[in-house]
């Protein structure tokens, strides 16, 4: 079922912008930047955007498939956000790939995995190719345990495959050691929820 989008007052609308850096061990020439905006649209409703540049005839782009749910995505292009609420062990991983597919895995403490659910709501995903890349846009409802509280930190980042099949690893800041984006140290940017979102009670 398509999420419905209210967008929410201009006051309540910020858009969070990001750069996201590549870890010195996967330098690459082909990607130039990679721009990350996050912002709310309603309640629980949030809006992530990835807008890749650089030399486009050199990205490896997942073709085009029907939406649906899928495993190692990271293998190639893709983008991810992690979601948490402030000194719970606790996170949420959402993977987006510009061929439509996306993936949600849940996490009790540092990549230990919960059995995945059945009954997550997909996000939607809008791709758009540009000039000097592309960009893509998800939209996800996240559950009321992380908007009824009054913060939650994130950790945005994304995996290039250039056409040779090497791939660079894309991050707000990378921690010490090999790419790692579970790291809870990389959960740097801080966001509030909409204040409808933190003050209204899950359904009974």
């Amino acid at each position: 079922m398509p999420i419905a989008l209210n967008p929410l007052p201009s006051s309540s609308s910020r858009v969070h912008t990001s750069v996201l850096i590549s870890h010195p061990d996967t330098p690459t020439q082909v990607v130039h930047e990679i721009e990350a905006h996050v912002r709310w649209h309603q309640e629980r409703i949030l809006s992530l955007s990835y807008t890749l540049s650089g030399d486009h005839a050199q990205f490896q782009i997942p073709a085009l498939r029907s939406p649906a749910r899928a495993d190692d995505l990271w293998r190639h292009t893709c983008f991810e956000a992690f979601v948490a609420l402030p000194g719970d062990p606790a996170y949420q991983e959402w993977n987006f790939s510009p061929s439509g597919e996306w993936a949600l895995y849940h996490f009790r403490d540092y990549r230990k995995r919960l059995p995945l659910a059945d009954n997550e709501p997909a996000p939607e995903i809008d791709v758009r190719q540009t000039p000097e890349g592309l960009t893509l846009e998800a939209r996800l409802l996240l559950p009321y345990r992380l908007t009824a509280q009054p913060l939650l930190q994130f950790a945005l980042s994304a995996v290039i495959e250039d056409a040779h099949g090497n791939l660079s690893y894309w991050a707000l800041t990378h921690p010490p050691g090999k790419p790692d984006f579970h790291r809870r140290d990389a959960f740097v940017l801080e966001i509030a929820p909409p204040h409808d979102a933190a003050t209204r009670k899950e359904p009974s």
